[in-house]
Formats: structure tokens, sequence, C-alpha cells
């Protein structure tokens, strides 16, 4: 396997296209359901959570560029084995891969089971998963370009949904929020991991980072992107707060799309119907984006065409959404691939990295000495 790509020309995508990524990965269904998970943990200092969530995401973003400007133009699964080897890398990409294959199914099925309870009680699990799923490989084979461009495209098309959320802060009562610090820093320290499940994609641009054209610049737009991200879930956070009553928040299972329903437009009663509908485009990146990770490494480990590796991870998440009947089970996938998702997108990225900054140094070190000698 070569650790550096060199993708054409054509294929390339403009640094600034980077910020949309990262907000799009970050947000997704999880948003929906933040403000109550991290409530719990932290009560009503539940937004400096979030806000240090953010401040931590950002670091280890930083830590990311940092080792990938290392190297010319590597992804994840290049630098995994240039540092562990081919068989210890490869076993390490193939863990990735499955990481990345379970993201997409939790994502698929969690805005599934908003769906069925919102709008649609009665419809199949199958028959819903069906449209989105074929939808997705539709955007995945068009190729990066194409799922950067969902990607500007939800962002740039969702942005009204927040705009909708100043009807609630008619009714919210900022005084939920004091009084401030009153929680000890073992329960916001909860909440900031609770925080950094629903921040996770951001690890994605260790394979984004080839086909970016300024790759200087990628350090500024990934980091504008993560900022933007942790401002809105803050926001969010707050708002739910302040306009649930007391406890009425940690009852609430999905806070955000509940306060889309005091929303009334003329000849349209039930806007939360509207909101859970556009909530597609809010997901759809996020699934784009780990099937076409997951998928590479088809191409890049065992030199399959990578449409393949598309349509095999389709199909399974596909059959494997019969095997969820239950909420609980729903539950407990969810909770696993977060647990796994925290190791993967926070943990490890900053231990390569570290280990990649040693074995440069050691290597320069190394140079060095024979040039001196």
């Amino acid at each position: 396997m070569k650790v550096n790509l060199h993708p054409k020309e054509g294929l390339l995508v403009n640094a600034f296209l980077v910020m949309f990524f990262i907000n799009a990965t970050q947000t997704g269904v999880g948003i929906v359901g933040l403000p109550r998970i991290v409530y719990i943990a932290a009560k009503h200092d539940a937004w400096i959570s979030v806000f240090l969530g953010g401040g931590l995401s950002a670091v280890v973003l930083a830590m990311m560029v940092l080792m990938l400007k290392k190297y010319d133009s590597a992804d994840l699964y290049g630098i995994q084995v240039d540092v562990f080897g081919k068989w210890l890398g490869n076993a390490m990409n193939i863990f990735y891969m499955l990481y990345m294959t379970l993201s997409f199914f939790v994502i698929l099925m969690n805005y599934i089971e908003i769906v069925q309870v919102w709008i649609f009680p009665d419809l199949p699990t199958w028959q819903i998963a069906i449209p989105l799923i074929l939808l997705t490989i539709y955007a995945v084979n068009g190729g990066i370009r194409i799922i950067v461009g969902v990607a500007f495209f939800s962002v740039i098309g969702t942005i009204w949904l927040i705009l909708v959320l100043i009807v609630p802060m008619q009714y919210a009562d900022p005084k939920n929020l004091l009084p401030l610090l009153n929680t000890d820093l073992k329960h916001i320290v909860n909440g900031v991991y609770k925080t950094s499940l629903s921040l996770m994609g951001f690890e994605l641009l260790m394979f984004l980072y080839p086909y970016v054209k300024e790759k200087k610049k990628v350090f500024l737009y990934s980091q504008l992107g993560n900022l933007f991200t942790t401002i809105l879930f803050t926001l969010i956070t707050m708002i739910a707060i302040t306009f649930f009553a007391e406890n009425g928040l940690a009852r609430t299972i999905w806070p955000v799309l509940s306060m889309y329903k005091i929303v009334r437009l003329p000849n349209l009663e039930r806007f939360e119907f509207i909101a859970v509908s556009f909530w597609m485009l809010v997901i759809l990146p996020n699934m784009c984006c780990y099937l076409w990770a997951a998928s590479k490494g088809f191409k890049r480990i065992i030199n399959w065409k990578q449409n393949h590796g598309i349509w095999i991870i389709g199909l399974l998440v596909w059959v494997g959404s019969y095997f969820i009947k239950a909420r609980y089970q729903m539950n407990e996938m969810t909770d696993f691939v977060a647990k796994l998702g925290f190791l993967s997108a926070f943990c490890y990225p900053v231990l390569l990295s570290v280990l990649v900054l040693v074995k440069k140094w050691f290597l320069r070190r190394k140079k060095s000495s024979a040039e001196v000698s």
C-alpha cells in the first residue's frame, strides 16, 4: 500500500470547503437529543460542558492536522501502515473500517427511529432504510467532490432550521441557567464526555486530507468548522435549558424536535413534520462520509474496486436493520458505537499523532547523524 495518495487534479476540493465538511459530519442525529443527555450529566451547567467539549475537539483536531502535515499527502490508512507496519497497520485499518460501518448503521437507524416516532409509526424499518441507503450509495458513487458538495449544501440548506428556534426562545426563562457553575467539576467533566459523543465525525478529515488543494489552509478551515459546530451546539443547549421547566428536559427524549412543536405556520399545524423531513439533509452528509471512508478501505487494503465496497457495506447495513426490533437494542448499539467512537475519534488520533511526531523526529535525528559522520 502506498502511504501517500496523489489524486488527479479533477478530484481535489478547495480548502474552504473543509469548514463545511467538518460542520456537516459533526452535526447529525446526535444534536436532537444532545441537550437532554448533557443536562442529565451536568444539570443547568450543561451548556458549559458542551462548550468545553467543543474546545476538546478543537485540540484533537489540531493534533490531527499536525500529524497529517508530516506527510506529503497521506490518509489514515497509509499513516497506520507507515507507523505500525503492513500487518498491524492493516489490522488497525480494518478496525477503522468496521467502526465507520457501524457509525453509518447507527446514524441511519437513529434517523429511522425518529421518522417512525414522529411521522410514520407503522412503516417498517427496512422500507425506510432502502431509499436512504440507495441515496447514500448514489452520492458516494459520484466521488469525493460530490460528497463534499452534499456537505456544503446540507449546511447552507438547513441553517434556517436554527433560525426557527427563535420561536421557542420567546417562551424561555433565562433564570434556568442560574446559578452559574453550581455543578461540581466531576459532573461537568462527565457532561464534556457526553458532548464529545455528539461531536464525532471530524476524524474523517484524516481521509479527506489528500483531496484538499491548499493543504496549508486545512488547519484554519477545520478549526472554523469546529468552532461553528461548538457555538451551534452551545446555543441550542442553552435554549433547551431555558425553554423546558425544571426536570422537563431530562424527560424529553428529543428536545430539539419537541421545541419545534410550538412553531405554527399558516395552513401548517405540525411544523415538526417539516423539521424531521429536512433533517434527512442533516444526516445525509454523515452517512455519505462514513460510507465513503469505510469503502475506501476496500481499495487501499485489499485492492478491490471501491464501488464493490460501497455496495457490500450498503447491503450489510440493510440486512443489519432487520435485527433491531426494540428501542433498548438501538440504545445499546448506539452506546457501544459512541464509546468506540470516543476512542477512535478523540483518544487514538492523539496517540497516533504523538507516535508520528516521535518517529519523524527520530528519523530526522538519524539522518542528521548520518550526514555528520
